[in-house]
C-alpha cells in the first residue's frame, strides 16, 4: 500500500479522525488521555487506530519516560488536500464560498449599484 492508500485508509475511519482531532486540539497525548475520550472503545482498539495513524504517517510517537506521547502530523493531509482537493475544488468553492458569505451577512456585501 502507497503512503496516499495509507492516508485515505486512516482517514476514512471516524474514530481515527476523531484522534487525529483530539491530537489537533492538544498535541503530544498518551494512550491513556486518548481512550478516556472514547468510553466504549478499548484500550486495545484505540492503540490498534493508532497504528494505523502511524503507518499513514499522521501520527509520530514520541517516548519520553515510560509514556509514548502522540503528536499529529498535518503534512500528509496537506498533501492529500493539494493533491486531490485543491486543484478540483478551488475555483467552484471560493465562488460558493463568496455567495454563502454574500446571504449570511448581506449588509457586508451590497448590491452593485444599477448602471443607468
Amino acid at each position: 500500500m502507497n503512503t496516499e492508500q495509507a492516508v485515505f485508509r486512516a482517514l476514512a475511519d471516524p474514530t481515527r479522525r476523531t484522534i487525529l482531532d483530539a491530537l489537533f486540539e492538544s498535541d503530544g497525548q498518551t494512550v491513556g488521555q486518548l481512550v478516556a475520550l472514547f468510553p466504549d472503545v478499548t484500550r486495545f482498539a484505540v492503540m490498534k487506530h493508532l497504528t494505523v495513524l502511524e503507518e499513514a504517517d499522521l501520527v509520530a510517537t514520541e517516548k519520553v519516560g515510560r509514556e509514548k506521547r502522540h503528536h499529529l502530523n498535518p503534512v500528509p493531509i496537506a498533501q492529500i488536500a493539494d493533491r486531490w482537493v485543491s486543484k478540483y475544488a478551488q475555483p467552484f468553492t471560493r465562488t460558493l464560498l463568496d455567495l454563502q458569505s454574500a446571504a449570511e451577512n448581506p449588509s457586508n456585501h451590497p448590491r452593485p449599484k444599477d448602471a443607468t
